[in-house]
């Protein structure tokens, strides 16, 4: 029996073969096609002049988005996947001489440019981003935070990590910055901070950014902040918490009690105003609010009780309405870094190195967003009501299923 690894090199150099074969299967504007579009625009970086190129860029590309869209996560299982679809994806046009092997797949996720198809994939977002904001008549909440890379270890012995900024209306990873070797997310985040659009937005994130840089650059370009305190700026949150102490809040507030994940949880903020609260006004760059956050919370298999208290710094007036619900918002972009892990399995994947771990990752939040998209796109309100994972589970295993998921606009 021949293997499906082709045998022959026939217009593997040729990247828009496929094209006039897409459009008799893809409608224009559907995610699929900007998919193809994204998949066509990554540099390819082999000597195309020379050497045995079996295989357009552009189609290894897409089987790997295909592969993981479907529920399929290592490398085998995409070759898999790739052998029982071959005949689909050759009526599209793609993968004209078979499947490529796992050596193959490893030598392109270790050779593409990460910085470049990092790039493409915030066009991709972009493009999208725009469409999913008309819906929202609230202004745009992006989330800023990273995540350790714990598939892939470091000559110095930590793990990659890469910080992303994530739209919170529109449920999708907008730009990615990687942290370099010696340094961490400090020097990161002004540099994504930078690739972004803010003007108009407020930029939520944890303790590691509240730094005068970081609040300065958001300043800057006219948007606002929503940052955690804690002890990094030690004089600022002792002295913060000690102000408060007897301090009548400006606006009080209660949410709950609630009913989730096996725990009934009530919510307080109390919103301060920061001329009276915070010293060294100079240093932060003028007023800012308070926030503190207090969360009772009640086991319900065992009774439990437990109690925390947050604060958070803010540039927004004190009488801006619902400002407890950006802390909350904040915490989606956690959610999607669980679905990385738990959907996709992105911590467990084992990659030799950081450049590999990167493209992978890249892949990873493409596959995310699309299911975001096609969320956020949906008119039917049942549609929109599933969760992420559940439409994962929907396409799963299914090739079909997915190309009518796809397939819309």
């Amino acid at each position: 029996m021949d293997p499906l690894d082709q045998k022959h090199s026939i217009e593997a150099r040729k990247p828009n073969h496929a094209a006039k074969v897409l459009n008799k299967f893809i409608p224009q504007g559907s995610i699929l096609e900007r998919l193809m579009n994204f998949a066509w625009s990554v540099p390819d970086f082999r000597r195309c002049d020379k050497g045995n190129i079996r295989h357009r860029f552009s189609d290894i590309i897409i089987l790997m988005i295909l592969g993981r869209t479907c529920g399929y996560v290592g490398r085998a299982d995409i070759i898999a996947f790739g052998r029982h679809n071959l005949k689909k994806l050759r009526k599209m046009g793609l993968l004209k001489n078979g499947i490529p092997s796992e050596a193959t797949l490893c030598r392109v996720e270790n050779g593409v440019d990460d910085l470049s198809m990092a790039d493409r994939m915030q066009a991709f977002a972009e493009g999208f981003r725009n469409e999913l904001l008309k819906a929202c008549r609230d202004r745009e909440i992006v989330c800023v935070d990273g995540k350790a890379e714990r598939g892939t270890v470091q000559e110095n012995g930590r793990n990659p990590d890469i910080v992303s900024a994530y739209s919170f209306n529109a449920g999708i990873t907008v730009a990615t910055e990687a942290c370099q070797e010696k340094s961490n997310e400090i020097k990161a985040v002004p540099v994504l901070i930078d690739k972004i659009d803010i003007s108009g937005k407020i930029v939520t994130a944890d303790a590691m950014s509240m730094q005068k840089e970081i609040i300065d650059r958001i300043r800057e370009q006219g948007g606002d902040f929503l940052i955690e305190l804690k002890a990094n700026q030690r004089s600022l949150r002792y002295g913060v918490e000690d102000r408060l102490e007897g301090l009548t809040p400006v606006y009080s507030y209660t949410e709950g009690p609630e009913l989730g994940h096996g725990r009934i949880e009530t919510r307080t903020y109390r919103v301060y105003d920061g001329l009276e609260v915070i010293a060294d006004k100079e240093k932060w760059g003028g007023n800012m609010t308070i926030i503190e956050y207090e969360a009772d919370t009640v086991r319900k298999s065992t009774g439990a009780h437990t109690s925390e208290k947050r604060l958070y710094v803010s540039s927004l007036p004190t009488d801006t309405p619902a400002l407890g619900a950006y802390v909350r918002d904040h915490w989606s972009i956690e959610s999607m870094h669980w679905g990385l892990d738990v959907n996709l399995l992105q911590d467990r994947i084992k990659r030799k190195s950081s450049k590999a771990a990167r493209n992978l990752d890249t892949i990873q939040r493409i596959v995310l967003s699309v299911f975001s998209i096609w969320k956020g796109l949906r008119k039917k309100r049942s549609d929109k009501r599933k969760g992420v994972a559940e439409l994962m589970r929907h396409v799963s295993m299914s090739f079909t299923k997915l190309m009518r998921f796809l397939c819309q606009k």
